[in-house]
């Protein structure tokens, strides 16, 4: 049966390779869908959304240079001078107002994204126009993004203050942050990005596979495989999931956490750590965790205690994938993984189990955390998971190197929330890839 396992994963990766090689642009910008998903998701997401955080309006005030981040979820990415998006939940469905100054207001229209375009002259006050749209409806609930939470904080503090002067104690009295919307509409996925992040996530998957063929015990460089990394990422069209110094991390070492590639060599007996992203079509993010252990010379297979290290974390994975159910908050699946970790021995490590993985590595949503800090689910780790949210989550052991520092084995995989449970998003890592020494 091992053998068996083992020709099927080795026939696997070398068709997934074969494949990879003939799709030199997966994602061509020429095909990108993301202006008809866009729509889609104001169209059939976002008043859900708006239900559940019980606000009937949003205002969202865009500008060039420092534009708010949600600017390309809502048609603003292009403002010049101030321009506004509302939205009023009318029923099942959202009327979308676009306020922009003349030139833009061209482009608003020839998108047909939103319901209504405002068009005013340049340099005029745009917050009195607003106000009149505020007016006409009436709502009771305004969400403005003006929170704690640095996605749904982009209102800069002269906006709002123009804002609260020109509409006054009567509707700035209703004005909540848009934090619960915002982690509400973002966090949910339609089935067409879905497909989308699960091309991605395997694509990332496989390039890390990749890139372990390169490593030559003694010579090789944490740097020299993150490297390799950017290479076919350019070949293949796809940017960096996060920040483009830190990504890919490899780590042969100690534990670094988020950092980027370092000049070590990688030897015999280390255990290699790849954490890497792509975006594709400037829109989705993957976040993926591949693990390797470089075979000393004589050895033909990483040592019993590697081996169950490996075998402990990916257990615990799939112990938090079984967790992760519609209605059970992020912190039941973070608890889920702190008592495997405690059953199995293994350090507390410093990171929450998961997290919400879309349109930034680091996406809206509930954490999967908590657990460590707190008896109950507080903050972010208290929502709920719903139908059609994505994470990616690791799998943890963490054990004490004879230096006294630490080592962690920490596979990653990307899953999806189902009506059924949830799925993971890409072939997940079942064995501890293994490199041969001279």
């Amino acid at each position: 049966m091992k053998t068996s396992k083992n020709i099927f994963v080795a026939l696997y990766f070398l068709i997934s390779t074969i494949i990879l090689a003939q799709t030199s642009i997966p994602f061509p910008a020429e095909k990108n869908p993301w202006q008809q998903i866009r729509k889609e998701r104001i169209q059939k997401l976002l008043p859900d959304a708006m239900k559940n955080a019980g606000v009937d309006s949003w205002i969202v005030v865009c500008r060039e240079n420092n534009n708010d981040p949600l600017a390309l979820h809502v048609g603003g990415e292009n403002a010049g001078g101030t321009a506004a998006f509302l939205f009023f939940l009318k029923g099942d469905n959202v009327k979308t107002v676009a306020i922009s100054p003349e030139g833009e207001a061209i482009a608003l229209k020839d998108m047909k994204l939103h319901d209504e375009v405002i068009v005013i002259e340049r340099g005029s006050n745009i917050w009195k126009v607003i106000r009149e749209q505020i007016q006409k409806v009436d709502p009771k609930k305004i969400a403005i993004n003006s929170s704690g939470y640095n996605i749904a904080d982009g209102l800069s503090f002269t906006q709002r203050k123009a804002l609260e002067e020109e509409l006054g104690e009567n509707y700035t009295s209703r004005f909540v942050p848009s934090v619960d919307l915002v982690m509400e509409w973002l966090s949910v996925k339609l089935p067409q990005e879905i497909e989308i992040m699960k091309k991605a996530a395997e694509i990332t998957s496989q390039l890390e596979y990749e890139a372990y063929k390169t490593v030559i015990p003694g010579k090789t460089k944490d740097s020299d495989m993150a490297r390799f990394l950017k290479k076919r990422m350019k070949e293949l069209g796809v940017t960096d999931g996060w920040q483009p110094d830190q990504n890919p991390n490899i780590n042969s070492g100690i534990d670094r956490g988020h950092s980027n590639a370092t000049e070590k060599v990688i030897q015999p007996g280390d255990v290699i750590q790849c954490d890497f992203g792509i975006k594709v079509f400037d829109a989705w993010c993957t976040d993926v965790q591949r693990f390797a252990y470089v075979l000393k010379p004589g050895e033909k297979d990483a040592p019993a205690e590697i081996k169950k290290y490996f075998e402990n974390s990916i257990q615990g994975h799939r112990k938090v994938l079984a967790a992760m159910k519609p209605g059970e908050t992020g912190w039941y699946a973070d608890k889920v993984q702190r008592d495997w970790m405690k059953e199995t021995g293994s350090l507390s490590v410093m990171w929450g189990t998961g997290h919400p993985v879309g349109y930034w590595a680091h996406d809206a949503g509930p954490s999967l955390s908590g657990a460590a800090r707190s008896d109950k689910p507080v903050g972010s780790s208290a929502r709920i998971l719903r139908v059609g949210q994505t994470f990616a989550y690791d799998g943890f052991f963490s054990w004490k190197l004879t230096d006294g520092n630490t080592k962690t084995i920490s596979v990653e995989e990307m899953a999806v929330i189902t009506k059924d449970g949830a799925e993971y998003m890409q072939k997940p890592q079942s064995e501890l890839i293994l490199i041969h020494s001279k």
